[in-house]
């Protein structure tokens, strides 16, 4: 009678290798610094963060170090990290250079690929349904991709590089705008519509106009001087 044949048992599942432990507490403080979970002057310090994480301080003090060079934090020696808040420099270094790089996009976005038009369609589409369910930090990142988008369509590298480097500015500015003034959601996607229908419409000063409109209230919003 012939033996019985042996099988090699493999295993099904294969265990998901983790990243580095500096770069989840990079992530984790980074996301909520921008989603405003840790809001401008709180303090972070290291052994809160390490438990929070579940590492050694060892990760946390680059995470930490790396924050501070994007500015998003202050270390202070033996005492920890602060969140920076959003300066009224920096809100205006942002919005003027939005505009000088939006306005040129908006009209190189003229005329419009099916393409451009049918994306610029999803992430509004996204938009809408991300603030029906009242997720603001997620309306923050399509509300930014949208524009990104337009930007992207103009064709210009060194304008797509210097653009993505305000992604996060963009990001902890445009969740402030909404926490304080929650009427902007919609005033923002009514605002995209028109935008989207000039360039659909093939009208390129007018899109430029509406991203003027759109993004210098962000300065007046986030300084809190809407009337």
């Amino acid at each position: 009678m012939p033996a019985a044949a042996t099988a090699s048992v493999l295993p099904t599942t294969t265990s998901l290798k983790q990243p580095p432990a500096a770069e989840r507490v990079y992530a984790h403080i980074k996301e909520a610094v921008l989603d405003r979970r840790y809001e401008g002057g709180t303090l972070l310090t290291e052994g809160g963060l390490a438990d929070a994480v579940g590492v050694s301080r060892t990760p946390v003090r680059e995470a930490l170090l790396r924050l501070e060079v994007e500015g998003l934090i202050k270390l202070y020696p033996k005492k920890g990290a602060l969140v920076l808040a959003v300066s009224a420099q920096e809100i205006k270094d942002v919005v003027e250079t939005r505009l000088l790089v939006e306005e040129f996009a908006a009209r190189k976005a003229v005329p419009a690929s099916p393409q451009l038009i049918a994306r610029l369609e999803q992430l509004l589409e996204e938009q809408r349904r991300l603030a029906e369910v009242g997720d603001l930090a997620e309306v923050a990142v399509k509300d930014r991709c949208f524009h990104a988008e337009i930007v992207k369509n103009a064709g210009n590298e060194i304008l797509s590089r210097l653009y993505d480097q305000l992604r996060d500015r963009q990001l902890r500015m445009g969740v402030a705008v909404m926490e304080a003034h929650p009427g902007r959601i919609e005033a923002n996607i009514t605002e995209h519509s028109e935008l989207l229908e000039a360039i659909r419409g093939g009208n390129a000063e007018e899109a430029a106009q509406v991203v003027r409109r759109h993004v210098s209230r962000v300065r007046v919003l986030v300084r809190g001087e809407d009337r």
